[in-house]
């Protein structure tokens, strides 16, 4: 039987500046930085997508739009990619005591980001398999646009009109670059591009908010049979979060520019005419997010999750720490009120319920009905 296209989210991360870098350096060493970056890229791509192909200094990936709940994940990814991307080049720079012109030019290399939605098949000859399809194509032939030329940028995403339609996820106009390019065969392609290193910038320089295992009134730890990039989007797309978190209705409120960080806001309806409402404090994606809930303005729980990968990326450790202000209490008696708020609100079987949707997803099944009855053992 003819396998069937399927539809998903099309990937390119390439190496800017490779190819002049690689001219003017040693071989040996420049081969063994490129090395070192393309782990980095890939670590953290496989987390959500498939490794197509290693394409000299970019990597090709995909991932079926089944497997995205929530789109702004996408986006995420790709900011995160390149954070840790530029991390490793940064600690590359400093550990290194050579002098070698492969060493002195590490911070000449950069990243941008080619992001497609599409068809694709995947064609296996000799035991050799291979994306396939127009759009496949299509993300290639973008690797040569306009944009550095046009804006200057060097680390840069874009996206094409079709995947940003696909995510439906606002964003700012102001922070992108719109441009059309033009291929023969293909026609004319929309696209909006995102300056990378501006969001790496201005992420870098925001304030760190997290709740620290001293400081917490109570402590949970879950863990999944899934990475932190499929863990995260259950814990964050309100559709999701309502299968595991029984009796409650999740809504995105408030978006700084249209995506979710620190000042974003989540409404949450539950009980009868009961409305609580969540406030980002601060956001790093795969990583640690930190949240205030607040159903009255005297009563709030402010909430810190932090993912955890295996060695291996394949798994996740989520480590929950959380703290109740409680009518401004202080705080040795707030600590054993939001104890009890919290078993009351049955808070450690809700994440135990999403370890079995997560788990369940992650071997392959359909997902279960969810009742408190299938945790008793977070009890």
């Amino acid at each position: 039987m003819a396998h069937q296209p399927q539809h998903g989210y099309l990937l390119l991360a390439d190496i800017s500046g490779y190819t002049s870098y690689l001219a003017g350096v040693e071989l040996d060493h420049a081969q063994g930085i490129l090395t070192d970056l393309l782990e980095v890229i890939v670590g953290r791509l496989r987390s959500l997508m498939t490794i197509g192909k290693l394409e000299g200094d970019a990597v090709f990936a995909y991932v079926d739009e089944a497997q995205v709940g929530r789109g702004e994940t996408l986006l995420e990814l790709v900011e995160a990619t390149y954070f840790d991307f530029r991390d490793r080049r940064e600690a590359v720079k400093r550990r290194t005591t050579c002098t070698c012109a492969a060493c002195r030019a590490i911070p000449t290399l950069d990243l941008k980001f080619i992001t497609h939605h599409g068809a694709y098949m995947l064609q296996n000859i000799a035991g050799i398999s291979e994306l396939v399809g127009s759009d496949v194509n299509l993300v290639h032939r973008l690797l040569k646009n306009h944009v550095a030329e046009r804006t200057g940028w060097h680390a840069y995403a874009l996206f094409t009109a079709t995947v940003l339609d696909h995510l439906v996820v606002p964003c700012d106009p102001r922070e992108l670059h719109a441009h059309t390019e033009t291929y023969e065969h293909l026609g004319d392609i929309m696209t909006y591009s995102l300056d990378l290193r501006a969001r790496y910038t201005a992420t870098s320089a925001a304030r760190r908010v997290v709740i620290e295992d001293a400081d917490a009134d109570l402590i949970i730890d879950e863990d999944f049979s899934a990475p932190p990039a499929v863990v995260w989007d259950w814990l964050n797309d309100p559709a999701r979060r309502e299968l595991w978190m029984t009796g409650t209705t999740w809504s995105s409120a408030d978006r700084l520019n249209g995506r979710t960080g620190p000042g974003a806001r989540n409404h949450c309806a539950h009980g009868k005419n009961e409305i609580s409402v969540e406030t980002v404090l601060d956001w790093k994606p795969f990583e640690y997010a930190t949240v205030k809930q607040a159903p009255s303005d005297k009563v709030s729980i402010t909430m810190t999750q932090r993912l955890i990968p295996s060695a291996d990326g394949r798994c996740t450790h989520l480590h929950i720490t959380l703290t109740g202000n409680i009518y401004n209490l202080p705080r040795f008696l707030a600590r054993p009120i939001t104890r009890m708020a919290m078993d009351g609100d049955h808070l450690r079987q809700k994440f135990a319920n999403l370890v079995l949707l997560v788990n369940n997803q992650a071997a392959g099944g359909p997902a279960p009905a969810i009742g408190l009855n299938l945790a008793t053992s977070a009890a």
